[in-house]
């Protein structure tokens, strides 16, 4: 054996007693006020993505991004009802693959900060838990109610098993995980239930991964949602009083890192009220001087992404978030670079190291124009094929939950029971239409009845004339006491001064008849009922456009509007883009990822227009244009005041 050859062995024998000796480690030095990861001292600086808000196929280009900014980590939620949609049925495919997307963030080079609830806020339905807990009627979440307790050990015995060999420890990215989320803020206050939390992740994920709270920067927050054993980090926004911040932290851990896990970077948006906007020159500021202190800090959102579909939360009094989670984030809804992402640079700059190499450009957005539309049925007309469920007969109404429906549309139908020959107010004296109805008599539309904004519209017609109810559920309040968010007609609805009996529901299956290309043209009577101009029943509406040839490098994304139509949803090949709302803003565009579009067929869009389509005036198209439009003139007599940073207006 040569002396070269021997020199090498003896190299590999060392270096593999090292990393035998020395395994993986991350904790908490309470001596030294830091973290500790493989024995080395360390300072996290993190931003907010969540997989369930973007395309699969653009996950590795916003990990890069973020990368690129120099943060040397990301944190991220599991929603537990986007995988558990119905008990027992899990769904860790495709979009949901979160797996996937750990082991891409960790070959970006990215570290994870996991925050698996199993409630999440996040301004996501229900703030991730599972609609279906609310089939017992009285439960109380997030608390030791032996149910709830049973549904969450059970999906937690599914997640953390699957979470285990991604820990830090395991070889995996993950340096922290987060129990529950801002307990703190919540009426119940249950220490039981956080310990009950605290033996259950240590039970599934070990003795040695960091677990952590997060809570307001207050020490009522910090109250209730902090606990021994699970390290207490804080939240709070730019142009905040830093120090005292932190102080609240110390009250709870007078050593070890200073973490502001949730610094926010912009803030969230209401139907109805302005697009929120946060200068760049105030986060940049705020963050140079937390990180100034030796924090740790995770930027929320660094990209906020879209809420898809229905999955859109809300806020009490009651207020839906739009369709839009942009944020106001470093990058855009799109994943765009802004002037804010390069600021957020800037500051990391000067205390890390940035990676070398070209950042990945701004993704190119293509304007496909026009694409004329054609009513295809109304609701009312489509039932028997909406309907997979068929007819459910009872004396009062029931709830969504009550009929097996999560999320979406379901229609009400009763008879006038006497002669409304003058108008007579059909009312939900206890503002029990959750979340909007639009009331058809004899296929006429006659009005909106909306959750705590109107509850009586007037009606008249011939005792058993047909009354139609579409009732929306517009997303489940997702902060505070109020997440148990039933659906529906949760009350009685009254006709002068008489309940509604004898009630026929059917639950709608929207997106899998729209998927299925069910829809068909119907031809109108020449015996349909006049609309008044005001409203027309709730109807679908059919187009397609064919991407050209001969340009390279299509598909791209997009946006879709639709100028003059006034409320609905919008599916593109099946796929639910999710709400529209331009009368009330601020959202008036939707993105349109290119990866739900085709070159080899024509492209199908869906439109369910639930007050009137601008079809009868001529123009009935919709428009595909390269330019967002989150900021739109807010067309709304209900204005919540809501400061930014300050959750307990969200309460």
């Amino acid at each position: 054996m040569s002396l070269l050859r021997a020199a090498s062995m003896l190299l590999l024998l060392l270096l593999c007693a090292h990393c035998l000796g020395a395994p993986r480690s991350f904790s908490v030095d309470y001596q030294s006020d830091c973290f500790r990861k493989d024995g080395e001292r360390f300072r996290y600086i993190s931003g907010s993505i969540h997989y369930s808000r973007i395309p699969r196929v653009y996950w590795k280009d916003r990990l890069l991004k973020m990368y690129m900014a120099g943060l040397n980590a990301i944190q991220t939620y599991i929603p537990w009802n986007y995988h558990e949609e119905s008990p027992g049925q899990y769904n860790f495919s495709g979009d949901r693959d979160v797996e996937y997307f750990l082991k891409l963030a960790q070959d970006i080079g990215l570290l994870v900060i996991l925050r698996p609830g199993p409630y999440i806020c996040a301004e996501w339905d229900m703030g991730g838990l599972p609609a279906w807990l609310l089939n017992k009627k009285n439960i109380v979440l997030r608390s030791s109610d032996p149910d709830y307790i049973a549904a969450v050990d059970q999906w937690m015995g599914k997640l953390l098993q699957m979470m285990k060999p991604h820990l830090y420890q395991n070889g995996g990215p993950i340096i922290t995980v987060q129990v529950e989320n801002e307990y703190g803020s919540y009426f119940a206050c249950d220490y039981n239930y956080l310990r009950h939390l605290s033996k259950l992740f240590r039970s599934y994920l070990g003795e040695e991964v960091v677990l952590f709270t997060t809570d307001g920067a207050g020490l009522g927050y910090l109250k209730c949602g902090s606990i021994q054993n699970l390290y207490a980090t804080v939240d709070f926004g730019p142009g905040a009083n830093v120090t005292a911040a932190f102080a609240a932290q110390r009250h709870a851990e007078p050593h070890g890192p200073l973490v502001n896990s949730e610094f926010y970077t912009g803030w969230l948006d209401h139907w109805g009220s302005r697009h929120s906007v946060v200068s760049s020159a105030i986060v940049a500021k705020t963050l140079n001087e937390m990180l100034a202190l030796g924090a740790n800090v995770n930027l929320y959102m660094f990209i906020g992404g879209t809420n898809f579909g229905y999955w859109n939360g809300a806020n009490a009094p009651y207020g839906p978030q739009p369709t839009s989670y942009d944020y106001d984030a470093p990058l855009t809804e799109a994943g765009d670079l802004t002037e804010k992402y390069f600021a957020i640079r800037e500051v990391i700059k000067m205390y890390h190291k940035i990676p070398e190499g070209p950042i990945p450009p701004t993704t190119p957005k293509y304007a496909y124009g026009a694409v004329t539309m054609k009513k295809l049925q109304t609701v009312s007309d489509a039932l028997e094929i909406l309907s997979f469920s068929g007819p459910v007969k009872s004396v009062y109404p029931q709830t969504f939950i009550e009929l097996s429906q999560a999320f979406g549309f379901v229609l009400y139908r009763t008879k006038l029971p006497v002669d409304c020959s003058t108008p007579t107010p059909l009312s939900s004296p206890l503002n029990g239409v959750h979340d909007r109805a639009y009331v058809s008599v004899a296929g006429v539309a006659v009005g909106i009845l909306e959750r705590n904004k109107a509850i009586t519209v007037n009606v008249t017609g011939k005792a058993g004339i047909q009354v139609d109810l579409l009732v929306e559920n517009m997303g489940r309040i997702n902060y505070g006491k109020d997440i148990n968010d039933f659906k529906g007609l949760v009350s009685n609805l009254t006709l002068g001064e008489d309940v509604l009996s004898g009630w026929t529901m059917y639950s709608l299956s929207i997106d899998e008849v729209v998927s299925q290309g069910l829809l068909g043209v119907t031809k109108p009577a020449s015996t349909d009922p006049p609309q008044p101009a005001a409203l027309s029943p709730p109807a679908f509406y059919g187009g397609s456009f064919v991407i050209p040839d001969g340009i390279p490098d299509l598909p791209q994304d997009t946006y879709i509007q639709l100028p003059k139509w006034r409320k609905g949803q919008v599916w593109i090949n099946g796929f639910n883009l999710g709400r529209y709302w331009p009368t009330r803003g601020p959202q008036v565009t939707l993105f349109v990822p290119a990866s739900i579009l085709s070159t080899a067929a024509p492209n199908n869009v869906t439109v369910l227009e639930l007050e009137g389509a601008p079809c009868s005036s001529g123009l009935c198209t919709v428009e595909f244009t390269t330019t967002p439009i989150l900021n739109a003139t807010v067309q709304s007599d209900y204005k919540q005041r809501r400061r930014m940073f300050n959750k307990v207006d969200l309460l």
